[in-house]
């Protein structure tokens, strides 16, 4: 399993990838195994503001329908807008061109509630 060792984890699955003041956030390589073949996403609403550990977007598979949160407090800037019509690249490149929405930060503080790579390897294994 694929858990690249500059990103935060959250216990529910996302990844996160600071980018100055913003969050990038998708699903990780095991959650998109599990979830196995996507084919529809949800997008969050640009300017949404949303709380740590809200339900924000949603990923449907072929198996099931999971709810995506928001790793930290703070607002969507931004969404991956071709997952709309390539939702398949969750699969492809999870932590790439799959990402599924930048969120502005309120609080830097709340990152150090993320699990680091190694502990999200223990929680998965």
């Amino acid at each position: 399993m694929n858990v690249p060792d500059d990103l935060l984890y959250t216990e529910t699955h996302e990844w996160i990838r600071r980018e100055g003041e913003n969050v990038r956030v998708g699903i990780t390589d095991h959650a998109q195994s599990e979830l196995t073949d996507v084919v529809y996403v949800e997008l969050p609403k640009k300017d949404r503001q949303a709380n740590a550990r809200e339900a924000i977007a949603v990923v449907e598979s072929v198996k099931a329908a999971s709810d995506i949160y928001a790793p930290v407090k703070g607002t969507v800037v931004d969404v991956n807008k071709a997952l709309e019509s390539k939702p398949e690249l969750i699969n492809t490149d999870p932590f790439g061109e799959g990402w599924i929405f930048l969120l502005r930060i309120d609080d830097v503080e709340q990152l150090n509630n993320l699990k680091a790579a190694a502990a999200y390897r223990a929680a998965i294994s």
